[in-house]
């Protein structure tokens, strides 16, 4: 289930990086986007957007799994307390091995977790400046296709 479920976020991730930021934002240059998209005239940065379809499945008690992304190199510092020590083993295997998924399990408030790690790449030029540029940045060296992060999937075990 976590390979199916990574299988369409990642797609809806890529399409929005590539077909919104990428061409209208970076290419066409029609419009902006900016993580305080509300206040102006602007889209939502791909985390952003990834971030607020996490919220509504996390407010949906049927969901049945939760999912995030978190980085080695965080930029929004609040995602740096999300971190467990098995995300911290996924993002560094996700690093370490560019391509690769990372599984594991972990207890969190008394419920076992499948804890699935996938890579988050920089699809496009859009990704790697705007993290390269973020005034809040820890990594300044991102390329196209490079590991930024990783999408963390959690999908409770039955006991």
């Amino acid at each position: 289930m976590a390979d199916a479920l990574y299988t369409v976020l990642k797609a809806d991730r890529t399409v929005y990086a590539k077909k919104v930021i990428q061409r209208l934002v970076k290419d066409k240059q029609v419009i902006k986007a900016n993580e305080n998209f509300e206040d102006m005239d602007a889209l939502p940065l791909p985390a952003q957007m990834f971030r607020m379809g996490s919220e509504l499945v996390a407010d949906d008690p049927d969901a049945g799994f939760s999912y995030s992304l978190q980085s080695l190199w965080p930029i929004n510092k609040t995602n740096a307390k999300k971190r467990t020590e098995k995300v911290m083993e996924g993002l560094q295997y996700c690093v370490d091995n560019p391509g690769e998924n990372y599984k594991g399990y972990e207890e969190l408030g008394g419920a076992k977790y499948l804890v699935a790690v996938y890579p988050d790449v920089a699809v496009a030029e859009a990704c790697a400046s705007c993290h390269n540029e973020h005034k809040d940045t820890p990594k300044t060296d991102f390329q196209v296709g490079d590991v930024m992060g990783g999408v963390v999937i959690r999908i409770p075990v039955n006991q």
